[in-house]
């Protein structure tokens, strides 16, 4: 029996799973995807908030506060791209200027550090393509942009490193309690845990439905998001917010930390939490919105559109909670916003409540705490030099848009949590991440993919299951395959 069990594997489960790995526990991470970050973590707007926008005094606001700091801690230590460009959220009128005040005073409740409310000549003055129309700005130094789906991978892979199992493919099909904690089925086998913690993201009120019925409901809302050309990077220095409503913080137009600029999203209630269509009424939403607050923005210069879907709930806050009927389950639950930025506190969290019901537990005397990602365009010509000469496959460029070489395609492919995929290597190494979107560099991957995991190129798939890069027929196997 393991001693902990985390359902699923975006950033709060790998979160969870960092912290306890630094704890004597048998650990198992259940993820219903072929991949780690696989749901909502890699499709968001890569924020990380500085925690002036939650009510004061709820998890949100606590969290988001220690998680935008612990983010910054983890990213350092554990090489993940992140950097500290700060956000203002715009005013157009005398309303928007009320509130800012309001954030601004919410702000300095929650312990967010160096607001400041600029007024409309500073604005102009630091962020001169921003519109004639802007009245003002609330600045927070602390917001980040961050690489999301390098942030949890990191934290799941030190997990991985410090003897947490993960197991992709298996999700929960079944929840039944048993004698010193819970049976977990899934079509990987049966895992027995004494705690469970679900952290399935949009499908968390389903998963919490297999052992009770839960006393909240995900409320999944689809966010459409354009991702711009590099060329349209200098348009912003900074997260550019409009003033938050009922349906969430708007549309924002920001810098990635990857050198592109991202737009959107809209706000859309969905019912089928696999919808992650794009339409064409939510991008002229979200474009419209956008040219309100950068009017220069040239969408010819869009590379590719994507949604996600968020964790919205009933509730007004994160649902972080042990079942009052079933011991021993909790709910990392309606983490939508500012979910990213939060997720280091939540897992946090998590491990605290193991904590406080195990007090005889003591941190490991050996915990790596550590990661080595080599991202190769960023060294310098003497480093590159250095390690093309141990390894030559560090001087063929695979992926010409962001410089990505077959060195760090096959590191990745055998570091604690291998990719399998072509989309898996993507998220890793930024191969297919530039203007041509893969067209160049995505057969390539495919053929080391396939020679260094064994494979045939057939078996290789783009992404999720099913996801066939080639099929059609071969006489030698005589019939139907994936070639």
């Amino acid at each position: 029996m393991y001693d902990v069990i985390v359902l699923g594997c975006g950033v709060v489960g790998a979160a969870t799973a960092y912290q306890l790995a630094r704890y004597p526990l048998k650990v198992a991470v259940l993820e219903a995807q072929n991949d780690v970050a696989n749901g909502t973590t890699k499709a968001n707007s890569a924020i990380i908030h500085a925690g002036y926008d939650p009510e004061p005094g709820t998890l949100m606001a606590k969290l988001n506060v220690e998680g935008n700091r612990m983010a910054g801690e983890i990213c350092q230590k554990l090489q993940v791209p992140f950097a500290r460009v700060g956000s203002l959220v715009l005013a157009f009128d005398e309303a928007d200027l009320a509130t800012l005040r309001t954030l601004y005073d919410r702000g300095v409740a929650n312990g967010v550090p160096g607001l400041e409310l600029w007024d409309q000549s500073q604005v102009r003055q630091r962020e001169p393509n921003l519109s004639q129309e802007v009245k003002g700005a609330l600045y927070a130094p602390t917001a980040g942009i961050v690489d999301p789906w390098q942030y949890a991978l990191a934290m799941a892979e030190v997990a991985v490193t410090n003897g947490v199992e993960l197991h992709r493919s298996a999700p929960v099909t079944a929840i039944t309690p048993v004698e010193g904690g819970y049976a977990v089925t899934t079509p990987k086998g049966v895992f027995e845990g004494r705690y469970v913690f679900n952290a399935t993201g949009v499908f968390a009120d389903q998963v919490h439905g297999l052992l009770e019925t839960p006393d909240y409901r995900i409320t999944p809302n689809r966010g459409e998001y354009y991702l711009m050309d590099k060329s349209q990077h200098e348009q912003v220095s900074r997260v550019i917010f409009q003033c938050p409503n009922e349906n969430g913080k708007g549309v924002l137009v920001s810098p990635t930390i990857h050198g592109n600029l991202i737009v959107g999203p809209n706000a859309q209630p969905v019912e089928d939490r696999h919808d992650l269509g794009n339409t064409a009424q939510g991008l002229d939403f979200v474009r419209e919105h956008a040219t309100r607050s950068v009017p220069g923005l040239n969408f010819r210069e869009n590379i590719r559109n994507f949604s996600g879907i968020r964790a919205n709930s009933t509730r007004h806050d994160f649902i972080l909670e042990e079942s009052p009927n079933h011991p021993g389950f909790f709910d990392l639950a309606g983490i939508k916003s500012p979910g990213l930025a939060s997720a280091a506190a939540i897992g946090k969290w998590a491990c605290e409540q193991i904590l406080e019901k195990e007090t005889q537990l003591e941190p490991k005397q050996d915990f790596v705490d550590q990661r080595t990602h080599v991202v190769f365009h960023t060294l310098s010509r003497e480093e590159k030099n250095a390690l093309i000469a141990q390894d030559p496959r560090y001087g063929r460029v695979i992926c010409r848009c962001e410089t990505v070489t077959e060195g760090e395609i096959v590191a990745a492919l055998h570091s604690p949590i291998p990719p399998h995929t072509i989309n898996g290597v993507k998220r890793r190494c930024n191969a297919g991440m530039g203007r041509c979107q893969g067209g160049f560099c995505g057969p390539r991957v495919q053929d080391i993919i396939a020679r260094e995991l064994g494979l045939n190129p057939c078996e290789v798939l783009m992404d999720q299951e099913g996801t066939y890069v080639l099929t059609g027929e071969t006489k030698a196997q005589g019939g139907k395959a994936h070639v």
